[in-house]
C-alpha cells in the first residue's frame, strides 16, 4: 500500500476522493497519508462563489466560473450521494432544481460530516508535478497563494480533481478591437443585472450560452441574441431571445452573421468552453483532450496510460456529475489500497478504445446519457460505493431532456424522485422564470 498520496483540489472531485477514504477508514482499513493541496482559501471548487474575476487576491487566475443566481440545471436527484442523501442533510425532501448556494452547502455537508477539513491545505497552490523513475515517487512542488517559498515533497500517488472549466477558450472575431461595449468569456460572467436594459449577444450553443443567454433575460436585458457554430439549440425561446448562425464580426456596434442578417448589440458573451488546462503536470504526465464522454489515454476514464498511479477524476464531458465522481474516487481509492488490480497496459489500452468506440456510435443525447450511465456502473460494479438506482437516473435525464423541449423557461418548475430513498420532491413555492431570489434561505422557506 502506498504510504503518501497527493491530491490536487478541494472541489467536488477532490472532496469525493477524501470522502472514499474516510469511508475505508471508517470500515476499519488502514489508509495512508493523504494530503490535500487547494489554491483557494476554502473548499468547494467552482462552486465555492467569488466576485472577483481576472486574476485573484494572490495575482493567480481566478479558478470560479460561478455566477449569482445560477440555479442547478440538472435534476439534483441526478447527482445524489448515496452515501449522503439530501434527505439527510436538510432534514426533508427539497425541490429537485436548487441554487448554487444550496447545492453548496450539500456538498459541503457530507465533507464536514466526515470531517476531511483536516487533510487540506488551504491556500496552496501546486506549481509542479513530475516523476522520477529511478525513485519510483512523484515530485510535487507547492507555494503558499500569498508568495511565500514554496517546497517539494515525495508521493506515491499523485490525483488530479482540479476541474476542467476554468481556464476559457477565448475566440476573436473581426472588430472586436473596436467594439464599444463590453466583451468577456462566461467565466467572467458574475451577475445577469448588469446587462439590464442592454442588447446582449451570446457566442455559444451549449449549457452556458443557454443559462446565461435566459438569466440576462429574466433579469431585465432588452433582448438576447444567441449566435451559434453548428447547430442552434432550438428551445422554444421566450420573447426577447432568437438564435442567429455564427457571427463573422462586429462593425461598432453591428453584429455580422453568417447568413447576412446583422443586429445592434451593447455588450458581448462569449460562452465559448474551456480547456483542459494542466501547466503545473510535467509533459509526458499532462492529460490532453477535448471536452468529451471518455478522454482518450485513461483507463476506466481516471488513471494514466503510462503511468496508472496518476490519476485524473473529473475530466470528462458530464451529465453525470457528483456520482461519477464518487464512482471515480472509489475506485481510485481502492486501486491505492491495493484492493484493485489494474491490467496490463496493452489491454488497459483495448478498454479505452472500446468505450471511445462506442462513444463514437452515440447519436444524440439519449444515447449519451445511456453511454455515460454505463460508465458509472462499470465503475461501481468492482467498488463497494452504496447502491441507488441508476436506471433511474437515467430515465430522470431523458424527461429532463424532453422537459426543456416543451418549456426552457419551465422545465426547473419539475419534479423528481430520488434514486436513493425513493421520495418524491415537492414543487418549488415559485417557478423558476418568477424566482428573482437564489439565497438558500427564500429557496427553503416561505417568499411570503
Amino acid at each position: 500500500m502506498a504510504s503518501r498520496v497527493a491530491v490536487i483540489g478541494a472541489g467536488p472531485c477532490g472532496l469525493a476522493q477524501l470522502d472514499a477514504f474516510e469511508d475505508a477508514r471508517e470500515q476499519g482499513a488502514e489508509v495512508p497519508e493523504i494530503v490535500c493541496f487547494e489554491k483557494q482559501g476554502d473548499w468547494g471548487g467552482l462552486w465555492n462563489y467569488t466576485w472577483r474575476t481576472g486574476l485573484d487576491e494572490h495575482g493567480d487566475p481566478v479558478h470560479g466560473s460561478m455566477y449569482r443566481y445560477l440555479w442547478s440545471n440538472g435534476p439534483k436527484e441526478c447527482l445524489e450521494f448515496a452515501d449522503y442523501t439530501f434527505d439527510e442533510h436538510f432534514g426533508q425532501p427539497i425541490p429537485s432544481f436548487p441554487p448554487r448556494e444550496v447545492l453548496y452547502d450539500y456538498i459541503t455537508g457530507r465533507a464536514r460530516k466526515r470531517n476531511v477539513r483536516r487533510h487540506i491545505q488551504f491556500s496552496t497552490a501546486v506549481r509542479w508535478v513530475s516523476y522520477d523513475q529511478a525513485a519510483g515517487k512523484f515530485a510535487v512542488t507547492v507555494a503558499p497563494s500569498d508568495g511565500g517559498p514554496g517546497r517539494t515533497e515525495p508521493f506515491d500517488h499523485v490525483i488530479v480533481a482540479t476541474g476542467h472549466f476554468s481556464t476559457p477558450n477565448v475566440p476573436s472575431f473581426p472588430g472586436f478591437g473596436q467594439f464599444p461595449g463590453r466583451i468577456m468569456h462566461s467565466h467572467d460572467f458574475r451577475d445577469a443585472q448588469e446587462f439590464a436594459g442592454k442588447r446582449l449577444l451570446v457566442i455559444g450553443s451549449s449549457y452556458s450560452a443557454e443559462d446565461i443567454a435566459l438569466q440576462a433575460r429574466k433579469y431585465g436585458a432588452q433582448s438576447v441574441t444567441i449566435s451559434y457554430r453548428t447547430a442552434p439549440m432550438g428551445f422554444r425561446w421566450p420573447a426577447g431571445i432568437s438564435e442567429v448562425p455564427l457571427l463573422t464580426g462586429v462593425d461598432g456596434n453591428k453584429a455580422e452573421f453568417a447568413d447576412g442578417t446583422t443586429c445592434e448589440v451593447d455588450a458581448i458573451v462569449l460562452c465559448t468552453g474551456y480547456q483542459h488546462s494542466f501547466g503545473f503536470i510535467a509533459d509526458e504526465l499532462r492529460l490532453r483532450t477535448p471536452n468529451v464522454l471518455y478522454p482518450d489515454h485513461l483507463y476506466k476514464g481516471v488513471f494514466w496510460l503510462d503511468n496508472p498511479d496518476l490519476m485524473y477524476l473529473g475530466m470528462q464531458d458530464q451529465f453525470y456529475t457528483f456520482t461519477m465522481f464518487d464512482g471515480q474516487a472509489w475506485y481510485a481509492r481502492d486501486y491505492v489500497l491495493g484492493r484493485l488490480t489494474l491490467p496490463s497496459r496493452a489491454d488497459m489500452a483495448t478498454d479505452i478504445a472500446h468505450w471511445r468506440g462506442r462513444l463514437a456510435e452515440c447519436r444524440g443525447p439519449s444515447d449519451q446519457i445511456d453511454f455515460q450511465g454505463d460508465y458509472v456502473a462499470d465503475l461501481y460494479k468492482d467498488v463497494d460505493y452504496p447502491s441507488y438506482d441508476v436506471d433511474l437516473t437515467r430515465a430522470h435525464f431523458k424527461a429532463w431532456e424532453h422537459d426543456k423541449e416543451v418549456s426552457i423557461t419551465g422545465y426547473r418548475d419539475r419534479s423528481f424522485s430520488s434514486p436513493c430513498t425513493g421520495s418524491v420532491t415537492p414543487v418549488h413555492h415559485t417557478p423558476w422564470w418568477a424566482a428573482l431570489d437564489d439565497s438558500m434561505a427564500t429557496f427553503l422557506g416561505d417568499p411570503g
